[in-house]
């Protein structure tokens, strides 16, 4: 993987980890699109680092809300009431929702980096991340906000999170359809959303780092990776601050026409 590679991936994780039309499809589709031929391990490992990349752009935007919510939840087990409080209570409901996919990695991630490879699952899946945007706005009432958020949301939003372990499901997607099926209106899914991605990212950077040291010249790596990352990180950011606006007024609809677009895109480009 060149520099300008890793940085053109790091700008499509960056715009794609947040837009629900997932970032891990684009990321497996890209080299084969403009046929690059890359090292599978190297891109696996880089592929979970650049979210790593964008749970910095997560913590930048919610800096105060994360702060908010730690603080509670460090208060509330002091005092032995952890759950008196409203926002070490959605703490607990983060770690809640971060536990299905976490054992689901735990059990298959050979199977789940396995599908990484396959540009014909990834297409397919982008099919299915389109049918869950429209499954939101069909069966989504939008009639609670984001304090109403309970443990059964959480939850349920934890095991669609499930989902976007395969490449073409979008993990933003797929979360913020859960809520949005447990009557949340968009903005408050998708922030839950961008929340709940704490977590699962810190778990997946320190997968990823271990896996890294396991490369014998990894020291080599690492000038192409931070270029990545840093454009990841960036456009990540931006990419929340419009994605939170877009949703407060507008469907999900036309992400799940550029879902049906690019996924039958690559199915036609691979059966030809």
């Amino acid at each position: 993987m060149t520099i300008t590679q890793s940085i053109i991936l790091g700008i499509i994780q960056g715009l794609t980890e947040f837009i629900p039309v997932s970032s891990s499809g684009h990321l497996v589709l890209t080299p084969y699109l403009f046929g690059w031929s890359l090292n599978p391990e190297e891109v696996f490992i880089f592929d979970v680092l650049v979210q790593v990349a964008t749970l910095a752009a997560v913590i930048g935007y919610f800096w105060h809300d994360l702060y908010a919510i730690v603080k509670a939840a460090v208060q509330g087990l002091w005092k032995k009431r952890p759950f008196d409080d409203a926002q070490a209570r959605l703490g607990w409901y983060l770690i809640l929702a971060t536990i299905p996919a976490g054992l689901a990695f735990l059990l298959f991630d050979e199977t789940f980096e396995q599908a990484f490879q396959s540009p014909l699952a990834t297409a397919l899946f982008l099919l299915f991340t389109a049918a869950l945007l429209f499954t939101a706005e069909w069966l989504g009432k939008r009639t609670r906000d984001f304090e109403s958020i309970g443990w059964l949301d959480a939850l349920v939003v934890g095991i669609f999170q499930i989902l976007a372990i395969f490449p073409g499901v979008s993990r933003s997607g797929a979360t913020i359809t859960g809520g949005m099926v447990r009557g949340l209106n968009r903005a408050s899914a998708a922030r839950f959303s961008f929340l709940i991605s704490t977590p699962v990212m810190l778990a997946g950077g320190a997968y990823a780092l271990y896996e890294l040291f396991k490369i014998p010249d990894f020291a080599r790596l690492l000038p192409t990776f931070a270029a990545g990352f840093v454009a990841a990180a960036v456009v990540g950011y931006l990419a929340i601050r419009w994605l939170l606006g877009y949703l407060s007024k507008r469907p999900l609809y036309v992400f799940a026409i550029y879902c049906v677009i690019f996924g039958l895109f690559n199915l036609i480009l691979f059966y030809n």
